[in-house]
């Protein structure tokens, strides 16, 4: 189905089986990231003429295999998909590959391009690049899975993730020319540039957050 919203029995599915998954994750991959993922995949997939169903289910399986080590989640994930014999209902065998190559495709330090453009869908969609989002993510996922750390160990935890990804150097990709996260990234560059003024924001969300 081509449309602004995708097959309302596999919305359905999808949010009776699939996204309650993501509440056992920490909250830079729960419910509220699968959410804002799924909504920038089919405005991205209507934009460019893709199959919105294929969109929707990537997004919505694109991260369950957090349920394992975060390393292979994208592996995992694809997994999870191709072996999900309900959407059979849905799809050809074929679909089914291509989405299971997307999903193991969205990983931000992929050093290669995605397979079809369901892949440069969800890895767009994925890269949730307003500064305030990815910083408050950090600081979330740096608390979720290193508590043990200090106020300046987590800082520099931070500094040393943000600039490892996303400053010019860093391993983030983006796969859809001309799309809002450019201007985005550019923005989160400015913080990069500006020691002091990254530093205030990891403060300002380090003491919101505990």
């Amino acid at each position: 189905m081509i449309g602004k919203t995708a097959s309302l029995d596999l919305v359905e599915f999808v949010e009776t089986n699939i996204l309650p998954r993501y509440v056992a994750f920490d909250k830079a991959h729960g419910i509220s990231h699968v959410n804002r993922v799924i909504k920038r995949s089919l405005d991205l997939a209507l934009a460019i003429g893709a199959d919105i169903d294929m969109a929707y289910v990537v997004a919505a399986y694109h991260d369950l295999g957090m349920s394992g080590p975060r390393a292979v989640h994208h592996i995992t994930g694809g997994r999870i998909l191709a072996r999900d014999l309900r959407l059979r209902k849905w799809f050809s065998p074929e679909q089914i590959k291509i989405m299971k190559e997307a999903v193991e495709d969205h990983r931000a330090s992929a050093s290669h391009s995605p397979r079809s453009v369901y892949g440069r869908i969800v890895a767009e969609a994925d890269r949730d690049l307003e500064p305030e989002v990815v910083f408050r993510r950090t600081v979330q996922f740096g608390l979720s899975n290193y508590p043990e750390l200090s106020r300046e160990q987590q800082w520099e935890r931070f500094r040393e993730h943000i600039e490892n990804k996303y400053s010019t150097h860093g391993y983030m990709k983006l796969w859809i020319p001309g799309s809002d996260n450019e201007r985005k990234l550019k923005e989160v560059r400015s913080y990069i540039a500006d020691q002091v003024r990254l530093r205030s924001e990891f403060d300002r969300i380090y003491s919101e957050e505990t």
